[in-house]
C-alpha cells in the first residue's frame, strides 16, 4: 500500500460526510430555494495554508455569495447565498494537507458568474468569533476585522454553470497571510483568498520526527513565489501539497534552527498526478543551523488603509530557481516594522528524481547569503542582498507606486 493510501482514504470519506451534510445544509435554508429549470448545482468548500506563529486562526463563516455583475452591491437584487445557519467557526489551521470544509451548496440558474464573496461574522465586541492562539499559549485573542466581512469578501474568480451540471470552488484562505501584527501589540485580520482546483493532486512525501517540533514549513514554489504550502502531519511527519495546477515546482523545507532544502523541478503532470519525494522510511531531514536576524521597516509612500506590506527573504541556488525561505507582514501601523530570523547553514538542493531517496547536496559558498524583498499590491517591489554570515542585518524600505 502506498503511504497515503489510507489518508486520501481517510479523507474521502471524511469528504462524503461533508457532503451529505452540506446537502443537509442547503435544505434547511442554505440559501436560493427549491430546484430551477434551467438550473445547475454550485457547491463551496474551504481549505487553509498553515499560519506562521499561530497554533489557532478562528473565522465565523455566516454565507457565501454569488452574483452574475461583478459590480453588484451587496444590497442589490440577484445574489444567490448559502446561509450556514448557525453560522459556522471554523479552525483555518485545522484544513491542512488537503483537508477540506464543505460551506454549502445551492441551486444555481445557468449562466456565467463573475463575483463571489465570503461573508463573516462581524466580530461584535466582546466576542471572539474571529480570533487567533499563539503558539504555546490557549487564550483567544480577538482579531480586528475589516468592515468588508459584513458586505462579504470579494473574490477574483469566474465560473460559468451549465444546466443540468454541478461546479465546485474551493476557497483557499492563507491564514499565514491573513493575519497581520498591529503596533499596539493587537492582530487584524485582513483576508487572502484565493480560488483553486477542486479536483484531488499535488506532491507528497515525508520528513523527519525530529523535525516536528522546529515548526517545519513545506511550500510548493514557481520563480520563487509561494503556490501553496502545507505543515506536515504532527504525528507521521508526512505532508501533502494540494491542488497544484500541472507543471513544474520547486519544493522548499524549512524549520526553526534549520537549514534550508530545496527539491527542483518537481513535474504535476496533470490534475489528477500524485507525485512522492520521500517515505516513512527515507524521510527529508535539515541540518540544525544558527540563525541571525534581518529586520527594520516598511513604509507604504503614499500609505494605504487596505494594503499590506510583506518581506520575503529569498536564495538562489547556483543554476536553481530562486526559492523564497521565509516571508512575513510589516507591522500594520505607522512603524512597519518587521523582522525575520534565518538560518545561516548552507542550503541543500536536491534535483527531482523518481527513485529515492532523492539525495540533497549541500550548497557551499551560499550559507547566511539572501536577497531581503518587500513588495506590496500597488506598490513597486524593492529588492536588497544581504549577508548575515557573521552579523544581523538591518534594511528599511519605502515602496512606491
Amino acid at each position: 500500500m502506498k503511504p497515503f493510501d489510507n489518508y486520501f482514504k481517510s479523507k474521502s470519506l471524511a469528504w462524503l460526510m461533508a457532503s451529505l451534510f452540506a446537502l443537509l445544509l442547503a435544505g434547511c435554508g442554505g440559501g436560493g430555494g427549491g430546484a430551477v429549470t434551467g438550473s445547475g448545482t454550485l457547491g463551496v468548500s474551504l481549505t487553509d495554508a498553515p499560519a506562521c506563529g499561530f497554533d489557532a486562526v478562528n473565522v465565523t463563516v455566516t454565507k457565501v455569495r454569488v452574483h452574475q455583475s461583478s459590480s453588484a452591491t451587496d444590497t442589490e437584487a440577484g445574489w444567490t447565498d448559502i446561509t450556514l445557519n448557525p453560522a459556522r467557526k471554523i479552525n483555518l489551521l485545522s484544513l491542512n494537507n488537503g483537508a477540506l470544509e464543505a460551506l454549502g451548496e445551492t441551486p444555481l440558474a445557468a449562466g456565467h458568474y463573475t463575483q463571489l464573496r465570503l461573508v463573516l461574522d462581524p466580530n461584535t465586541p466582546p466576542g471572539l468569533a474571529n480570533s487567533v492562539v499563539l503558539s504555546g499559549t490557549t487564550a483567544e485573542i480577538a482579531l480586528v476585522t475589516p468592515s468588508a466581512v459584513q458586505s462579504g469578501i470579494k473574490l477574483v474568480n469566474q465560473f460559468d454553470v451549465a444546466a443540468g451540471q454541478r461546479v465546485d470552488l474551493l476557497l483557499d484562505f492563507d491564514a499565514c497571510k491573513s493575519v497581520v501584527t498591529r503596533g499596539n501589540g493587537t492582530y487584524a485580520l485582513k483576508p487572502v483568498i484565493k480560488v483553486i482546483p477542486f479536483v484531488l493532486n499535488g506532491i507528497n512525501g515525508f520528513v523527519d520526527l525530529a523535525l516536528l517540533s522546529s515548526t517545519v514549513m513545506v511550500t510548493a514554489q514557481q520563480n520563487g513565489a509561494i503556490v501553496q504550502s502545507t505543515a506536515p502531519n504532527a504525528q507521521t511527519g508526512g505532508f501533502f501539497l494540494a491542488r497544484l495546477a500541472p507543471g513544474n515546482y520547486d519544493v522548499v523545507f524549512t524549520a526553526n534552527g534549520r537549514a534550508t532544502a530545496v527539491i527542483a523541478t518537481v513535474p504535476v503532470a496533470s490534475t489528477t498526478s500524485i507525485v512522492n519525494l520521500s517515505n516513512s522510511v527515507t524521510p527529508i531531514t535539515l541540518p540544525v543551523s544558527a540563525t541571525r536576524i534581518v529586520s527594520g521597516t516598511t513604509t507604504l509612500n503614499p500609505t494605504s488603509l487596505t494594503e499590506v506590506a510583506y518581506v520575503a527573504a529569498k536564495q538562489t541556488f547556483g543554476t536553481a530557481p530562486v526559492v523564497t525561505v521565509k516571508f512575513v507582514a510589516a507591522d500594520d501601523s505607522a512603524s512597519g516594522a518587521y523582522s525575520l530570523t534565518l538560518p545561516i547553514g548552507e542550503p541543500m538542493l536536491g534535483l527531482y528524481a523518481t527513485t529515492l531517496p532523492i539525495a540533497l547536496v549541500t550548497q557551499v559558498g551560499m550559507a547566511g547569503k539572501y536577497t531581503v524583498e518587500a513588495s506590496a499590491t500597488g506598490y513597486q517591489t524593492q529588492s536588497f542582498s544581504k549577508d548575515i554570515s557573521v552579523a544581523n542585518a538591518t534594511q528599511s524600505f519605502v515602496l512606491v507606486p
